[in-house]
């Protein structure tokens, strides 16, 4: 905060500032040109007013600018802002979703220490624990995400780190973050939540006791399916870990992505209000289907978690997952048949996103895995955009009757 604020200053004053307002405002420090729309600084280096002031910002004795691998005004700016409307002391930016998890663990694990994760996680995250965590030492064991008894159960003398999402991809399985938190500590763990799913427009995972959050910004934080990013936010003795690792192995975000992560930041809470309640109607709607066997969504009261969601989240999001009867086949069928929605393993966008999770984004896993999991055949992942709900049902009213065969 600007101690010295007076009619004439370049910065917004935001003490006590609500949500929308940070989400346009907050991290925003304006340059001697005054500009109002945040600057796009698109360098890779910065200049020095002296050999000895070069020697003072690399030695980190004084404050500024070194390199754009790790410090860049403009990612800076989309930091504080995240760190401010997820309530984190800090924020650390990266080049996608999977390099803010590698980046989390990299940073705060050693070879030796235990980390417990979520069977409900997307399936490039299971092959990051699996196929390269567990390569350098770390070790790594599953747990049913909503069983807090099978959490402690789990857990072993060098457990270090719980990793969960929550709502996950793609059954919005909950876990009770305030009571995993409080299994983390009994522990001396640490609890990091992909808040991926709802953003900090529906949930704050560290208000809810968790000590890090994480983001794919590339999803509803940018929100028009147009860049890769990442984000962790926490405690600034963990975030400055974080740094660290992208001072040294380099998994940078682009200051033009951070620039249109700020954009969608403006419209973030307006965007999750129309998603979710486009997702919610749509929800309702199949589960009167009668070809649909069974269909995933916190909203729905007969989801078994549906009170815990109405509890710690203030929506419940825009993903929606469903089965159809007759498997890989029939969920083929009914994809194949739309002609408005968006074949793609994305989500998150404007524009509606369909996607069969056992062949893409789970495909990589064993069957044994994805069964585990709940991946099962017939399930197909929709994320809903910003379209008419009546062209949407009319689109998956095509499906529908394909999948019938």
């Amino acid at each position: 905060m600007i101690s010295d604020w007076q009619p004439g200053r370049l910065d917004s004053d935001l003490e006590e500032a609500g949500f929308d307002t940070l989400a346009v405002r907050a991290g925003q420090h304006r340059s001697p040109e005054a500009e109002h729309g945040e600057a796009l600084f698109l360098t890779s280096s910065y200049v020095f007013r002296s050999a000895g002031d070069a020697a003072a910002c690399f030695s980190g004795e004084r404050a500024g600018n070194v390199y754009s691998r790790y410090m860049n005004p403009t990612v800076r700016t989309f930091e504080q802002r995240i760190a401010a409307l997820e309530n984190a002391e800090q924020a650390v930016a990266t080049a996608s979703g999977m390099a803010a998890i590698m980046a989390t663990v990299m940073s705060l694990c050693s070879a030796g220490d235990h980390i417990l994760v979520s069977r409900s996680v997307f399936g490039a995250t299971v092959s990051l624990f699996d196929k390269y965590f567990k390569r350098f030492g770390v070790e790594v064991d599953y747990v049913t995400l909503a069983d807090l008894d099978g959490w402690r159960a789990a857990c072993k003398p060098n457990t270090r780190l719980f990793f969960v999402e929550s709502p996950s991809n793609p059954l919005a399985e909950l876990v009770d973050i305030r009571g995993l938190a409080a299994v983390a500590r009994e522990q001396g763990a640490l609890l990091a939540v992909d808040n991926c799913f709802c953003t900090p427009a529906l949930q704050k995972p560290l208000d809810l006791g968790a000590d890090i959050v994480i983001h794919s910004a590339t999803k509803y934080i940018d929100g028009q399916g147009r860049c890769l990013g990442g984000i962790v936010a926490g405690r600034k003795e963990h975030m400055q870990e974080v740094v660290g690792f992208l001072r040294t192995a380099g998994p940078t975000l682009s200051p033009f992505n951070a620039w249109v992560f700020l954009k969608g930041l403006e419209t973030l809470r307006l965007r999750m209000a129309a998603h979710c309640a486009a997702a919610q109607e749509l929800a309702e709607w199949l589960d009167e289907q009668p070809d649909i066997e069974r269909v995933y969504y916190a909203g729905l009261p007969s989801h078994p978690q549906h009170e815990l969601a109405r509890a710690q989240q203030s929506a419940f999001g825009a993903v929606v997952s469903f089965e159809v009867r007759g498997g890989r086949e029939a969920a083929w069928r009914f994809i194949d048949a739309t002609r408005l929605i968006s074949i793609t393993a994305n989500l998150g966008d404007a524009k509606s996103t369909i996607t069969h999770p056992a062949s893409t984004t789970h495909g990589r896993l064993s069957a044994e895995t994805r069964q585990a999991a709940g991946i099962h055949e017939g399930l197909i992942r929709l994320a809903v955009g910003l379209e008419e709900v009546a062209d949407l049902r009319a689109d998956l009213q095509r499906g529908l009757a394909a999948a019938r065969g």
